[in-house]
């Protein structure tokens, strides 16, 4: 039996997800799920449509973005997120897409606001976008520089609260606790975005949401005193 197959498996239903969730462009996008024990993720093999994906074709990488497992040749972004494991050792799970809206904010290297509780109750801060890679940078391994603008980016900011970011010019990546968690945060990662984007466009001149309202909604949902959900143990639904 692969000693990998039970991560493969996961990586692959979690492209998937993500697949049907967000509008995703031919084979533009890609997660990854990582086994910290072991110290490797397995990720979307490179230029692999989504519809001929299969489980044994996701390809098992280190944390240095060395092939462990796996005959295909693994996504270009794998670099990026291999940075990205190096340097919030919380996470298990990186993804990245195409989205239309959220690529809009990118290019206009915007950071997207927070307008409503839609946004609060999942962050309490607009979503960072990074600054402009530079070819300087890009030098030493475009994949790798964008790894290493998103981790410059955090360095004032929690990784952790902020699940997610706009790469300048590029598009959003996200993370989470596991794989599920990284699609998660891309599929809100749009919505977000897309609701600033019609938001402005009815309004140029608004301005963010009361920070009492953001306050009380990501609270109540993510502080010490959260009461959003059931109880863990709870039966009910």
């Amino acid at each position: 039996m692969n000693a990998y197959r039970t991560l493969k498996e996961r990586a692959w239903a979690a492209n998937q997800d993500l697949n049907r969730r967000v509008t995703i462009l031919y084979t533009f996008g890609n997660v990854s799920a990582a086994d910290r024990d072991r110290g490797v993720f397995a990720i979307k093999p490179s230029g692999v449509p989504y519809d001929d994906l299969r489980p044994a074709d996701m390809v098992v990488v280190d944390f240095d973005g060395r092939v462990v497992e796996g005959r295909l040749r693994p996504s270009s972004d794998t670099p990026t997120h291999a940075v990205l494991y190096r340097a919030f050792p919380g996470i298990g799970g990186v993804g990245h897409t195409h989205s239309t809206y959220a690529v809009a904010w990118a290019q206009a290297r915007r950071p997207i606001p927070i307008l409503g509780t839609t946004h609060a109750d999942l962050l309490a801060e607009a979503v960072p976008c990074t600054e402009v890679l530079t070819e300087s940078a890009a030098g030493g391994g475009y994949e790798t520089a964008t790894g290493e603008l998103i981790v410059a980016c955090f360095r004032a900011r929690s990784w952790e609260r902020v699940p997610m970011v706009l790469v300048a010019g590029h598009g959003p990546f996200a993370w989470g606790a596991t794989a599920e968690a990284a699609v998660h945060h891309c599929v809100m990662l749009e919505e977000l975005a897309r609701t600033a984007w019609l938001t402005v466009a009815l309004d140029p001149a608004i301005g963010p949401l009361e920070p009492w309202l953001v306050r009380k909604h990501f609270e109540r949902k993510h502080g010490p005193d959260a009461y959003y959900g059931q109880e863990k143990g709870s039966d009910e639904a």
